[in-house]
């Protein structure tokens, strides 16, 4: 029996970001908003909340419709985007640092264990680990191929309401390259140190590169990934500051932070609702490969940003949000 990807009902709804206010939200329509919101609202000094609903609904009626948008934008790039470097598209051994595979061989032996692994990596508290994942020249050929798509005089999509600058990578036709990192090099590695995460049934992802620059966005608010495991690859070097910090898991109570600054190439590995941040770039534009990774073996029970058994919406193409239902359910809904 096969399996279609699905939504959580709740996506159309929950999690609306505001950035002035640092706030996720709940936004069926302008009375619920005010009803639930006002006072929380008034206490962080925003004291025209009505003024937000606007931009609430336009995010609502978008993702009403985002599915059919992201078919039109893809045939869009297929027809009128000239890649600059197009062997970039298909995934290469050449393209991944030596000591990656050789953690990769480390993981696929049978009698491996996740304390033997985890000494292979840097470990930085919590476990997050570090490991270098692609080569040097991967990473400015790969860099020169966004900003080529950037310059390109097509309308593009951003990755997710917190990061309005970036590329969805699915968009520009990276979906297999994705998949093939995904299945064959990283979840060896995830199925030792995330088990209880799905770290050995990942089965979808959301892939973007995310930009900072001054002008645009320079940070990124503190938050947890809807994700099971997470990836985040830094791509250049050339800007100041910006670091990541970290907290603890979304489920527990703590004030413990510990922080983390990239390097080019680099991979950062963590438990997608593991909470954390970026702080401001103060010079130059940095580029960020992020790699939600998903177990529909673990979401299907619990949606992660609703927090309730999900009610699922099949999707026509891609892989939803990671959800998964069986075909023969899907006829029934017809």
């Amino acid at each position: 029996m096969g399996k279609r990807f699905c939504i959580c009902e709740c996506y159309y709804t929950c999690n609306f970001f505001i950035k002035e206010y640092e706030m996720h939200v709940k936004f069926v329509d302008g009375e619920q908003f005010l009803n639930d919101y006002r006072k929380i609202l008034l206490s962080k000094s925003c004291y025209n909340p009505e003024s937000l609903i606007p931009q609430l609904k336009k995010e609502y009626n978008r993702r009403r419709q985002v599915e059919a948008l992201n078919i039109r934008q893809r045939q869009c790039v297929l027809q009128w985007y000239t890649p600059r470097h197009p062997h970039l598209y298909t995934l290469q051994q050449s393209f991944l640092d030596s000591r990656f595979l050789e953690v990769v061989e480390a993981a696929q032996q049978p009698d491996q264990t996740c304390e033997a692994l985890a000494r292979l990596l840097q470990d930085h508290q919590q476990r997050v680990f570090s490991f270098p994942v692609f080569t040097k020249e991967f990473c400015e050929m790969f860099v020169e191929e966004l900003t080529n798509y950037e310059e390109a005089p097509i309308q593009k999509s951003r990755p997710n309401t917190m990061n309005l600058y970036g590329i969805k990578l699915d968009e520009l036709g990276f979906t297999d390259f994705v998949s093939s990192l995904q299945k064959e090099y990283l979840t060896p590695i995830t199925r030792l140190l995330f088990p209880e995460w799905g770290g050995g049934s990942l089965d979808s992802h959301k892939a973007f590169v995310v930009t900072y620059k001054d002008g645009e966005d320079v940070d990124l608010s503190y938050h947890y990934d809807n994700a099971e495991v997470t990836l985040n690859v830094a791509l250049n070097e050339d800007y100041s500051n910006g670091e990541l910090y970290f907290g603890p898991m979304r489920s527990e109570v703590s004030s413990r932070r510990f922080g983390y600054t990239h390097q080019l190439g680099r991979g950062l590995l963590h438990r997608g609702q593991q909470f954390h941040g970026a702080l401001p770039i103060t010079s130059g534009i940095r580029h960020n490969l992020i790699i939600w990774m998903r177990s529909s073996e673990v979401r299907n029970k619990l949606c992660p940003m609703c927090n309730m058994t999900p009610k699922l919406v099949p999707v026509k193409e891609g892989f939803g949000d990671g959800f998964t239902q069986n075909e023969e359910d899907v006829c029934t809904l017809n």
